[in-house]
């Protein structure tokens, strides 16, 4: 306990203190927390909603941040069914459109004629009748009535039959078969809207650094608990098996055991880079547990017949969670590289998934290419951000829990 004028005060009061108090690190965890809300919200706040951000048209691939197109939507020739908001945030919704960008339409009696993006003075045609069946309507008939207007009878879903003016259809077919969409950070080089992969690419970071330091810190704490408490032939043993691990460069080691489970894909990649990155997380703890297991509240334990198992995990590792915290929040940062790294490589997440080291080796690929500098800098910025946030905030938790701040607090 500490003390301010004459009142106890406990030490996670000054550590909370310190934190509040250290802006870097407060900016660091805004931008953590922003992260995360992103990840949760998912597709619900992607401007793709499409499973993987994967809805594109290579006829404008690498356009420009800010880059506006019109696309003319035609129906799949199936049917595409509509999930719940769960099943959208965590999976996203398949468009039961197909797009084609164009620059210019004209309608002539039953044709639709479309101006190709990217194809100079070409013009496809649709016929209008067609479009009938992408709103839904089967069996089209032309009816031409006296007063010459023209009336399309059908049949609808529900197998009903029913009517619609030729003026009306074409007002109902512009309205729901041209959509107009804007790219922010610009097309990717399939014609995928690269903001929507950028905010999905967090999910897939967030995710793999989370399960990646949930195995490092399980593996770590018991192998270093074990390795501290009861040391001798154990510490020795398990000693030898953390310098022959940290002697093996991570990226090596996460491709040799991507090689091993002989397959590539994102539970791969929880796995490799969770198994690199115990090390630090054993050396740490077995430091820290050899200094307190000399403690009297150690001692008292034993003396009352605890179990061993119950004073490592009950009485030790509590008192020394605030080095644990720290290593742990750097080697989120740490896992976010690797997993980019092995991504880059083609080791890590697949495609179509996007991945921020995979869009970043996509842009590679165009280097040298008419607009493709966004397609590196963009991904490229979002892991700086992320990597530094996480820095920050373990360099802010690290001197909240100096024992010595403590002390002159």
């Amino acid at each position: 306990m500490s003390t301010l004028n004459g009142e106890s005060r406990p030490p996670g009061y000054y550590i909370k203190k310190r934190l509040l108090n250290n802006k870097p690190a407060l900016f660091g965890l805004f931008v953590i927390l922003l992260a995360v809300v992103i990840s949760l919200l998912g597709y619900l706040i992607m401007p793709d909603h499409t499973p993987d951000a994967n809805d594109g048209a290579v006829q404008i691939q690498k356009q420009p941040p800010g880059f506006t197109a019109t696309f003319l939507k035609i129906r799949k020739n199936r049917l595409v069914e509509q999930g719940n908001i769960i099943q959208r945030a965590l999976h996203g919704q398949e468009n039961p459109y197909m797009i084609v960008p164009v620059l210019d339409h004209k309608v002539d009696g039953m044709t639709v004629r479309t101006k190709i993006f990217g194809k100079k003075d070409y013009w496809q045609e649709y016929d209008l009748l067609d479009a009938v069946k992408s709103l839904g309507m089967e069996k089209p008939q032309i009816e031409v009535r006296s007063s010459g207007d023209t009336l399309i009878r059908f049949k609808d879903v529900h197998g009903a039959q029913q009517a619609i003016s030729y003026h009306d259809l074409l007002h109902e077919f512009k309205a729901k078969n041209f959509e107009s969409r804007t790219y922010w950070l610009g097309a990717d080089k399939m014609g995928r809207d690269l903001l929507s992969r950028l905010l999905y690419g967090t999910r897939i970071s967030l995710s793999i650094g989370f399960l990646a330091v949930l195995i490092s810190m399980f593996l770590g704490m018991s192998m270093g608990s074990l390795s501290g408490f009861f040391g001798g032939k154990i510490d020795m043993f398990i000693m030898w098996l953390m310098s022959v691990t940290w002697s093996i460069p991570g990226i090596i080691l996460v491709i040799a055991i991507s090689m091993a489970l002989q397959s590539r894909g994102v539970w791969v990649a929880f796995v490799a880079v969770g198994l690199t990155m115990w090390v630090d997380v054993a050396r740490i703890t077995r430091g820290q547990i050899m200094v307190t297991k000399e403690k009297q509240f150690v001692e008292a334990a034993r003396a009352f017949g605890v179990k061993n198992f119950r004073i490592v995990f009950s009485h030790i590792l509590p008192n020394i969670s605030g080095p644990l915290i720290v290593i742990a929040t750097a080697n989120f940062a740490a896992a976010i590289l690797l997993e980019a790294g092995l991504s880059f490589l083609g080791l890590g997440v697949q495609p179509p998934t996007p991945s921020w080291g995979m869009m970043i080796f996509e842009g590679f690929q165009s280097i040298g290419t008419k607009n493709s500098m966004h397609l590196i800098l963009f991904p490229g910025l979002a892991i700086c951000i992320l990597v530094l946030s996480f820095n920050l905030l373990g360099n802010g938790l690290r001197d909240a829990y100096d024992p010595k701040t403590l002390l002159n607090s």
